[in-house]
């Protein structure tokens, strides 16, 4: 579902606030999407970027939508470039796909998919980054069992 389309400035946060380049969303919006600002979405930046993200408050009562410096040199824009954008709500809750070590693992082992289950969509997302990350297939099954497990700094309990 569409939720917001149009054409806007890219911003820049000042470097003590995280000097992040980022899209500004309305706080009416924010109010219409079905988690409100817990929402994921999909952004698509000039028709050729496409961002699975969440919102970040601005303080102001409005949100924004982080766009990477390395996704900046893809569009070749600077701050202060106007970008077209659609934004709609993302299907998938998570927002990121689950990698297959990941889903292997959780599909065998019951323990497992249970703690993976009562994780907050948050600390989901961590683990599969986390995962994801890693190249070595034996190290990924290795982290995602210690985190699982809560033996990995990640999620000491």
């Amino acid at each position: 579902m569409i939720v917001d389309k149009g054409k806007q400035q890219v911003e820049k946060l000042p470097k003590n606030k995280g000097g992040y380049f980022y899209l500004t969303v309305d706080a009416a919006i924010v109010e219409k999407l079905p988690e409100k600002k817990k929402t994921r979405l999909i952004c698509t930046l000039d028709d050729k970027l496409v961002l699975r993200c969440g919102l970040n408050h601005m303080g102001n009562g409005n949100y924004f939508i982080i766009i990477s410096g390395k996704h900046m040199k893809t569009l070749n824009r600077e701050p202060g470039n106007i970008v077209q954008y659609t934004i709609e709500t993302d299907p998938d809750p998570l927002g990121v796909e689950i990698p297959e070590v990941l889903e292997a693992l959780l599909a065998q082992d019951d323990e497992a998919k249970k703690r993976f289950d009562a994780f907050t969509p948050g600390k989901k997302r961590t683990l599969i980054y986390s995962i994801a990350r890693i190249k070595d297939i034996d190290k990924q099954v290795q982290t995602a069992i210690s985190i699982l497990n809560g033996t990995h700094s990640l999620y000491k309990r």
